[in-house]
């Protein structure tokens, strides 16, 4: 991770010249930069955006709160007194790189830039081959765009439950729990906004390598590989690892293979384990999170005898990205911890992640690659826990889960570049999900989940049924909420999509809200 700190009217050529110097002190060189890192105010400086382009990385940016928290060896006044922080390259350097990291290359300067280099330690033997490993936690945003969160609106908060912060409930009701967001584009030419989908995917690298699988099709499916490269991309040993037809085939595994006595979900959330769970005779009972709230998860609303306990992150339809701490505090002996990360990968730098913790226990981690990588249609994804949970499931398991192609494409998924064209795929979701967030905004009748994290936001729209359907006259299809607990027809979830297509739906939101009114 390279820090970098500028003054105003800094040249590009300026920029890359001192990087390049504190690559080469360091043995290293700009094919191993993971990213730039600077203070917030400074990322739309054009010198650190065209050295980051010219070295083919993003930046990652941090606001002077964060960078004053973090000491470095080689403060100055000026900086100091400016940000808080004694030197902004050595704080932005170390902040990327994440906890635990330490200076290869302490700061260096010309006129008008500071530069220094840091990395993660310690580093494994194995871990260059893991890019996920090597990528940085951030809060920040691609440089040049908008870093504040965009205004809520001015629409009055909804009257508070009278009952504590969450709401149990044990009830099946009318919630439609196996509709899902295909159904709202199905046979109808609508521009989509209600998968989750990433557009213009799988890329062509990824096709070629499934289409050159088809000349082994008349051979049984041999999981080893792929089993193994997951495996690896999370380090663990491949016997924590279980690869599934997506990750809803999981949910049916995890209620057929574990004997809860009481389980529950978390919700809003992807509705299908709680079906799968009911599918398979089991009770279930639901801990609401509430608009109030934030949508944000109290463990102390799970009740303390819950067996087996169902939770999302980042929480599908709400957007919200709870603390890896929060979530792990639900693990107690006796019981099964199911985690969701299904669009974890939409996230940079993975933060909050849970999926290469070992010491919790109990812990079920489910991956898809569905999403990011455009592979629906493909059906792929896996577990994480442990390896006696992993025996379990698979004993429930059909021989040959796994087509080939399949396998050939979690594989594939899982190689260094792969990893490093999804994180830069979730810096221009992030960005482009704050253009969609600012974009609603600007209506009084729009209250959207402002802390959304994935590649979709949660809206609340006073008639949003009706909204909906004058939007598919308009030629966009949006996901209906009131299939999910804890949501009514009031809700809309939306895909983040690129600014064309948002700019697009904006105007087409207008005009439906005006035929509301």
């Amino acid at each position: 991770m390279v820090g970098v700190g500028v003054r105003s009217g800094a040249a590009v050529d300026e920029v890359l010249g001192l990087v390049g110097t504190a690559l080469r002190e360091a043995g290293l060189t700009g094919a191993d930069v993971a990213a730039l890192a600077t203070l917030d105010a400074r990322a739309g400086e054009p010198g650190i955006a065209g050295a980051a382009a010219r070295l083919g990385v993003p930046v990652r940016v941090f606001g002077s709160e964060e960078l004053a928290a973090v000491a470095v060896p080689h403060p100055s006044a000026v900086p100091l007194a400016a940000t808080g922080t004694g030197s902004v390259a050595e704080a932005a350097a170390l902040c990327g790189a994440g906890a635990g990291s330490v200076l290869l290359v302490p700061k260096r300067k010309t006129r008008h830039v500071t530069c220094a280099v840091a990395r993660s330690v310690p580093l494994c033997p194995n871990e260059v081959t893991s890019v996920a490993r090597l990528l940085p936690l951030t809060h920040g945003y691609i440089a040049g765009e908008p870093h504040s969160s965009p205004t809520r609106s001015t629409l009055p908060t909804p009257t508070p439950h009278t009952t504590a912060a969450m709401d149990t409930d044990t009830s099946a009701d009318a919630h439609d729990l196996r509709h899902h967001g295909d159904a709202e584009v199905r046979d109808e030419k609508l521009i989509d906004l209600a998968v989750n989908v990433r557009t213009n995917t799988p890329p062509r690298w990824l096709r070629e390598r499934i289409a050159d699988s088809l000349t082994r099709l008349a051979l049984y499916p041999d999981g080893r590989a792929a089993r193994a490269a997951v495996a690896e991309r999370h380090d663990l040993p491949a016997r924590r690892v279980l690869l599934t037809a997506g990750a809803a085939e999981a949910f049916v595994l995890l209620a057929r293979a574990l004997p809860a006595r009481r389980p529950v979900v978390v919700h809003p959330q992807f509705t299908e384990p709680e079906a799968a769970l009911r599918d398979a005779g089991h009770t279930v009972e639901r801990v609401l999170l509430r608009e109030e709230d934030g949508f944000r998860l109290d463990p102390a609303a799970v009740p303390k005898d819950a067996d087996l306990v169902v939770v999302g992150n980042p929480t599908n339809p709400t957007s919200v990205l709870h603390p890896a701490a929060t979530i792990a505090s639900l693990a107690r002996p006796g019981r099964t911890l199911v985690v969701d990360e299904a669009f974890m990968d939409a996230v940079p730098g993975e933060r909050e992640s849970l999926a290469s913790r070992t010491d919790v226990p109990g812990l079920v981690v489910l991956r898809s690659l569905t999403k990011t990588w455009g592979l629906a249609g493909l059906r792929i994804g896996y577990v994480l826990a442990e390896p006696e949970t992993i025996a379990a499931l698979e004993r429930v398991q059909p021989l040959w889960p796994v087509s080939t192609p399949a396998l050939v494409a979690a594989e594939a998924c899982m190689a260094p570049m792969a990893l490093m064209e999804a994180e830069e795929a979730a810096h221009r979701i992030g960005v482009e999900r704050a253009h969609l967030l600012a974009g609603l905004a600007e209506f009084d009748e729009v209250r959207a989940v402002a802390a959304a994290e994935g590649p979709f936001v949660l809206v609340r729209i006073e008639g949003a049924d009706a909204v909906r359907e004058r939007l598919r006259a308009l030629g966009f299809a949006a996901r209906r909420g009131d299939t999910f607990p804890g949501l009514d027809r009031n809700w809309l979830r939306l895909a983040v999509r690129d600014r064309v297509t948002t700019n697009r739906f904006l105007q087409a939101l207008d005009q439906a809200l005006l035929l509301l009114g």
